[in-house]
């Protein structure tokens, strides 16, 4: 089974085609488990909570064209993290966005145990911070490495160092979300040229990558970035849909 990586923006109804490869397969899963229907966690850490886990959820229910899906939604609160029963006995864990490092410690509990599941065979998704989160070392919301400004920053957020935490470790390189959209290539560059992570890939908003056991998918409107350190400097590319 794969890690399916969403860069955000991908709300609306007509972007359900982008999540049907993760229904499509939590749908295997079930089958091999002997369920007639899928079981998916939908788990979100956002602001907005209960909300967004049900978007989500009916995002998913589209994604699914008609085959019955049941949904297990969590609405996690700030500093209340998530518990095991809320991925117990599923055949498909999706995470939303939200803060990364509230999603990010929200979800740090159950880190083992979610590796434990999909190496075992349950696919992943991950949308936003959920797929920020999903790499070994998960990028925070910082927009300065060594006090310069590696990209544009929130009022809100102004001056922030970039934090590298420990992430859920499903995929090895670092993940950064709505690239295009919202100007994160260069911190992305920056964060390989300096040293803080050793690769990383950017993924734009209504994209998804999927990592399984071939080579890495593209699905969806944008790009992937990949940034890789070289003798003197990062080297850039894209991985097109």
């Amino acid at each position: 089974m794969s890690v399916h990586l969403v860069g955000g923006g991908a709300t609306a109804i007509a972007d359900a085609p982008l999540y049907a490869p993760f229904v499509a397969e939590a749908s295997l899963r079930a089958r091999e488990a002997g369920r007639t229907r899928p079981r998916i966690a939908v788990i979100s850490l956002h602001p907005e909570a209960e909300e967004k886990a049900v978007a989500l959820g009916e995002l998913l229910v589209e994604a699914a064209a008609g085959t019955t899906i049941e949904l297990l939604l969590t609405a996690g609160r700030a500093g209340e993290p998530i518990g095991l029963g809320a991925i117990a006995d599923v055949d498909g864990i999706a995470v939303g966005g939200g803060i990364v490092e509230e999603v990010r410690a929200g979800l740090e509990p159950v880190f083992g145990e979610l590796r434990r599941q999909v190496s075992g065979g349950v696919p992943y998704l991950g949308v936003s911070a959920g797929a920020m989160v999903a790499a070994e070392g998960s990028l925070g919301g910082g927009s300065r490495i060594g006090g310069v400004v590696v990209s544009p920053e929130d009022p809100d957020e102004a001056g922030e160092e970039l934090q590298i935490e420990t992430g859920i470790g499903l995929v090895d390189v670092a993940i950064d979300v709505h690239v295009a959209q919202r100007g994160m290539l260069s911190r992305l560059v920056a964060a390989v040229e300096s040293g803080l992570i050793a690769g990383g890939l950017g993924i734009d908003e209504r994209t998804a990558l999927i990592v399984g056991d071939g080579a890495l998918r593209v699905e969806g409107a944008g790009s992937v970035w990949r940034a890789l350190p070289i003798e003197g400097g990062v080297l850039v590319s894209t991985i097109g849909a």
